[in-house]
């Protein structure tokens, strides 16, 4: 899963987003997958299983998206790099990738560790504007 945000205030098909990433899960094509084991990172693995289902299963991740339109600290420190550094962004979402590994001739070409291919949205782009996502986050105390 990719968790990306954006500032623009209107989501159209050109809207230019950007991918939080974080310490552990995969991400960036081209980052390295670090070993930490035999430890876990909570967040990178809560994410691996929200990914295997719908997002109503998982109530922590619609809070998790609206902390990151508030840009609150404790959750930014979770994560490996925001970027929204300067002013938290305006929409979130998040989208369903199925990655692997590159192969060692993809690897020698190209410089990436693994490849991706798009599933689909997993989360709809909100903002804190947004109705419904405003009625569930009141609905369940995490917004007044």
């Amino acid at each position: 899963m990719i968790v990306e945000g954006t500032d623009e205030h209107v989501v159209t098909s050109s809207t230019r987003w950007r991918e939080y990433e974080f310490k552990a899960k995969p991400g960036r094509l081209d980052r390295m997958p670090p070993q930490i084991a035999p430890y876990h990172l909570r967040i990178d693995w809560l994410m691996w299983f929200a990914a295997m289902s719908d997002y109503s299963n998982y109530p922590w991740f619609v809070n998790f998206m609206a902390k990151l339109l508030e840009g609150d600290k404790a959750v930014l420190s979770l994560l490996g790099e925001n970027p929204f550094s300067q002013a938290p962004p305006h929409y979130v979402r998040a989208r369903l990738f199925e990655y692997r590994f590159t192969t060692v001739a993809e690897r020698s070409k190209t410089g990436a560790w693994w490849t991706r291919k798009e599933i689909g949205l997993y989360f709809p782009p909100v903002s804190l504007e947004t109705p419904g996502f405003r009625r569930l986050l009141i609905s369940q105390g995490w917004l007044d």
